[in-house]
């Protein structure tokens, strides 16, 4: 075993057996690479993360890689959901240096931290055009030892750039037509035969359908209504949902929603929960109550730990195949229900002898008018499920990241708290009321700073923008749904705090990490929501939505300053914040 089999990171003991002599993220790595002088070998994942697996089963478990790695190299392993400020840090690195980024992110770093190479998953050996491993680590090592300085000199000139480029937003006042402008551009871009708004892959994007609903629903515009509707219903009939055990997956591969990548995350259906609920709300329409309702019932049966927090993700794959557990053949179908109720079955769940995904069948209603199947059908079906929902169950199953995030805790609090308000659930409340409390009782110290991340009953790290705007929105939303006190009393002082840790005087809105974190190369400002929000957009949300109640107008004006301060950004770019758009309309939970 190397130094990751004393982490707590389920990423991080995901790799304590690999020959390769990783170090945790800290002063003993760091300090290392300087007295060796040898370049640091950054690699950044999560658990639940399929291409990580790969470059794990492939290059990291390989004692030809591991030997170069550990003469040649500092190699450091990082959970970017236990870390995301150095994710966030060097992904904008990434970014600048190829254009591109994701995980697992590889970048190589001077001793003083400074990247000078970034790239993503590297196959072992070179292949169709793409560098192997063994052949970068090769070339990098021998141009350390031949042009390091050179390699210094150029490192200090992108941490330059991205700095100006990278890490500047720019301020202005906001458009008057802005909100117009975004419709026009969702409308644009929406497909009007499957739904969404991107070409494969489609991720779910549920701040555009919620920019939609209300949009919509304060200007009495049909369109924008449609196609919110038309999109969410065609995301739960496609493979993107899973019709036997519920809970959406991460995004779909295909434009028609049918294959989907199948890991599921907290964050996802707690944002997907909001959307469902609120087009319900919108709309009265019973399909989204259900949706809502399972997506929740997936939640509390999968992700809830029993002391009351909610875990982080699914995996994707199980037995080293994507999606094994999910998947289902023709023949398994009609061996478990019998000829006559396995063919009704597959008849309205698209499934086939040849398959629809490598042979095998993801359960889907793409092809159904879902108003076509009658009550007594609907009734069939689920019975089946049932039978269908057990037998998988006796499978492998996925691997369950049992982190438990402040952040992500916060969004799904917000969700079950406003989902049980409207779809009239005490259950989903009282579940935000114990997972709120949870992190109350673990994760804020003593000096009453909150904390990102608890494992194994232990809380660490101090919390991130994210955490302190996240969990303030689920506490303001527990408040809104319950009246209780505590609740407010919590939201005010977190409030407050974020605005004294991370506000940046000078050119406004807030930092990534507070001045108490770690400091890095660069303190970067989240602006742009991705598949979560940013932290400046919901930290805008909750400033105003505490403002409504306290009257503090301290609190707006943090407010108007926060959204002004990348208000060029925000004109020139409208869908990359639209989370911040929907604080401007004044939307809340």
């Amino acid at each position: 075993m190397n130094r990751l089999a004393y982490e707590k990171s389920p990423y991080l003991l995901q790799h304590k057996d690999n020959p390769i002599n990783w170090y945790p993220w800290g002063e003993e790595a760091l300090q290392k690479s300087k007295e060796e002088d040898k370049p640091i070998f950054l690699s950044i994942g999560y658990s639940t993360c399929r291409w990580c697996h790969n470059m794990n089963r492939e290059s990291f478990q390989d004692e030809e890689v591991a030997e170069i790695l550990n003469k040649y190299f500092i190699p450091i392993k990082v959970d970017r959901e236990e870390r995301p400020d150095l994710d966030k840090v060097y992904i904008y690195f990434a970014e600048a240096l190829t254009g591109y980024a994701g995980w697992p992110l590889t970048v190589f770093l001077t001793p003083d931290k400074i990247p000078f190479y970034a790239g993503t998953y590297f196959p072992k050996r070179s292949q169709n055009n793409r560098i192997g491993l063994i052949e970068l680590l090769n070339k990098i090592k021998d141009l350390w030892k031949e042009r390091k300085e050179e390699i210094i000199k150029d490192s200090n000139n992108i941490l330059e750039e991205v700095d100006k480029s990278f890490n500047r937003i720019r301020k202005g006042n906001i458009d008057e037509d802005i909100f117009y402008r975004t419709y026009k551009e969702l409308e644009n871009s929406f497909d009007e035969t499957y739904g969404g708004f991107t070409k494969e892959p489609k991720f779910p994007l549920p701040q555009y359908i919620l920019y939609l609903l209300i949009y919509g629903w304060n200007l009495n515009n049909e369109k924008a209504l449609k196609m919110a509707e038309f999109t969410l219903e065609s995301m739960y009939k496609g493979g993107l949902f899973d019709h036997v055990g519920f809970g959406f997956y991460r995004y779909s591969t295909d434009k028609k929603w049918l294959v989907p990548h199948f890991e599921k995350m907290l964050y996802d259906n707690a944002l997907l929960g909001i959307a469902y609920t609120k087009v319900y709300e919108v709309t009265g329409k019973p399909l989204y109550k259900e949706v809502a309702e399972k997506i929740y019932k997936f939640v509390l049966g999968e992700l809830l730990s029993d002391e009351g927090g909610f875990y982080s993700a699914l995996d994707a794959e199980t037995e080293g195949e994507e999606g094994k557990y999910y998947v289902f053949t023709y023949d398994e179908i009609i061996g478990l229900l019998g000829e006559e109720l396995g063919e009704f079955y597959c008849k309205h769940y698209d499934i086939t002898r040849e398959g629809n995904f490598e042979g095998k069948n993801i359960p889907n209603l793409i092809s159904k008018n879902l108003e076509d199947i009658s009550k007594q059908d609907w009734a069939v079906l689920d019975s089946l499920r049932d039978m269908i929902l057990t037998y998988r169950e006796e499978r492998v199953k996925p691997h369950r990241d049992e982190k438990i995030l402040t952040s992500w805790n916060g969004l799904m609090i917000a969700s079950l708290a406003y989902g049980g308000k409207i779809l009239n659930k005490e259950l989903f409340i009282r579940k935000a009321k114990e997972a709120a409390d949870f992190i109350i009782e673990n994760s804020i110290d003593q000096e009453g700073k909150l904390l990102a991340i608890h494992i194994d009953g232990v809380s660490y790290n101090y919390g991130f923008l994210e955490d302190y705007a996240y969990f303030s929105l689920g506490l303001l939303t527990l408040y809104d749904v319950t009246g209780d006190e505590k609740y407010l009393s919590l939201a005010k002082k977190l409030v407050y705090d974020m605005l004294d840790l991370f506000w940046d005087d000078e050119d406004k809105a807030m930092f990534y990490y507070s001045q108490i974190s770690e400091s890095l190369i660069l303190r970067p400002k989240d602006i742009y929501d991705g598949a979560t929000p940013s932290g400046n957009s919901i930290a805008a949300m909750v400033l105003n939505k505490l403002y409504r109640i306290l009257r503090d107008e301290s609190l707006y004006e943090k407010h108007r300053e926060l959204l002004m301060a990348y208000g060029k950004d925000l004109n020139e770019n409208p869908t990359a914040h639209l989370y911040s758009l929907l604080a401007l309309m004044n939307f809340s939970l």
